[in-house]
């Protein structure tokens, strides 16, 4: 193992002005001194000397189709020379044509007409997601979400997120959460098959409209005092926790039965990321709004949004004017949108991204027989995790993790003779889990190098 890394004169430079400079309320340092990267391809990012580092984690999932792809990067330069800029208040060709291909493509999924409706990121789609659940439900302000969900740091977005961390110096504004738990089958009680806990989760959810008095459901009049339930359908931040087959099915028949809407966010997991447009998608049922971002521009402009039932968005019920953003529907991000999603029907897509996560996650199976470390791994497409432990296998062992990420990025280590960093994502209720988003277009070679240095960081993590 080398030393602590210590940043070139000129990296120190920046650095300082960083610090002096720059808002810390975006930033998190995961090592020291932080790397300053100069290019990326593919599925790799390069630093200042030039030091390459595999990147399984691809901007939070936002980079679904890999760094600089010439395709989509093509797209983006063409529109530039053409129509760059336009005021959202006027219509152009992208806004349009991307708008149906979302609509037809939900359509023929869901059975269900509806609308598409653009901002310019993820947390600012929720918002408008808000609006339109508010808007649809007389104006009701609580929300069912789960413990361990994550939809964004905006005011709105935040209250709805578990984490009392991001809104404990702002309070909250209009939205309140309900926090309900997430079959979440390898911390969850033993005894149960995964389906069952799943069940079992449902159920409980279930009883609080039992009676009045579970404080949520008036039977007189059939109301829920609750407008929305808002659901990842595989967990991001959270950990990637892949529920059971059966549990949003069951789930939403009980919000049906009482007249509470589900909005699917889709904003980590969407755009192929688990092997379907949706991932909502594995689970047969009908999401009444779908919230997108990150991946419908590989990361090259900033554009995001909703779809939402007809019911809900139409111009009668949600009348120009409901909500804008300047930079929505913006040509240079739907360009890109329309070329990513020509791109991936033009093959099976999706069966490419499952059989690649298949592969993967039978590497991260292998590598868990290896090393007691490793509580669990469980992956859907390539959204994949490998959750670190004590030596029980099971006790939450947040500073392996952390170790484990710093030596990764120290460049150091060697695969037939090529000097790599390695890049991860730290997530999960206990942040002891890591969360494996790599580019779709990995290579399997690429995977192979990842499982390699991924057990180089296992080595070092247990004889530290």
């Amino acid at each position: 193992m080398s030393d602590i890394r210590i940043a070139t004169a000129e990296d120190q430079i920046l650095l300082d002005k960083e610090a002096k400079y720059c808002s810390y309320g975006d930033t998190v340092h995961y090592i020291e001194p932080p790397r300053i990267f100069s290019r990326c391809e593919g599925s790799y990012v390069w630093d200042t000397e030039d030091q390459a580092y595999l990147d399984l984690q691809m901007w939070y999932s936002a980079v679904n189709f890999g760094y600089a792809n010439p395709r989509l990067n093509n797209a983006l330069k063409q529109q530039i020379d053409t129509l760059p800029q336009i005021a959202s208040q006027y219509l152009h060709k992208g806004k349009i044509e991307l708008s149906e291909m979302i609509a037809v493509d939900a359509k023929q999924k869901f059975g269900l007409d509806g609308r598409v409706h653009f901002n310019v990121g993820g947390s600012q789609s929720i918002e408008d997601s808000l609006k339109v659940v508010r808007n649809a439900t007389n104006g009701k302000s609580l929300m069912f979400a789960f413990e361990g969900g994550y939809h964004g740091r905006t005011l709105g977005a935040s209250s709805i997120t578990s984490s009392y961390r991001y809104r404990r110096r702002y309070g909250h504004f209009g939205e309140r959460a309900q926090f309900i738990p997430f079959p979440y089958h390898f911390r969850g009680p033993k005894g149960m098959t995964k389906e069952e806990y799943g069940s079992h989760c449902v159920q409980q959810f279930a009883r609080l409209f039992e009676t009045e008095y579970n404080g949520v459901w008036d039977p007189k009049v059939g109301q829920s005092e609750y407008a929305a339930f808002y659901v990842e359908p595989i967990q991001g931040t959270g950990g990637y926790v892949i529920p059971p087959m059966n549990f949003y099915r069951e789930l939403k028949h009980v919000l049906d039965q009482h007249g509470i809407l589900m909005v699917s966010d889709e904003i980590q997991m969407g755009f192929y990321r688990t092997g379907k447009l949706w991932s909502i998608e594995h689970f047969d049922v009908q999401p009444d709004v779908i919230v997108f971002g990150k991946a419908l521009t590989n990361g090259l402009n900033p554009l995001g949004g909703i779809w939402a039932r007809e019911e809900l968005i139409n111009p009668k019920i949600f009348p120009p004017g409901s909500t804008h953003s300047t930079f929505a529907s913006n040509p240079l991000g739907t360009a890109v949108g329309l070329e990513m999603f020509k791109m991936t029907n033009e093959v099976d897509y999706g069966a490419m991204v499952m059989a690649k996560g298949k592969y993967f996650l039978e590497g991260l199976q292998d590598l868990q027989k290896r090393f007691p470390i490793i509580g669990d791994v469980d992956g859907l497409g390539l959204a994949l995790r490998c959750e670190i432990c004590g030596p029980d296998g099971f006790t939450p062992d947040k500073a392996t993790l952390d170790y484990m990420v710093e030596e990764g990025m120290k460049g150091d280590m060697v695969v037939d003779g090529q000097k790599l960093g390695l890049i991860l994502d730290v997530g999960g209720y206990y942040k002891n889990v890591i969360t494996l988003a790599p580019s779709l277009e990995i290579s399997y070679p690429e995977i192979d190098l990842g499982l390699k240095l991924l057990e180089q960081l296992l080595v070092r993590a247990t004889k530290r």
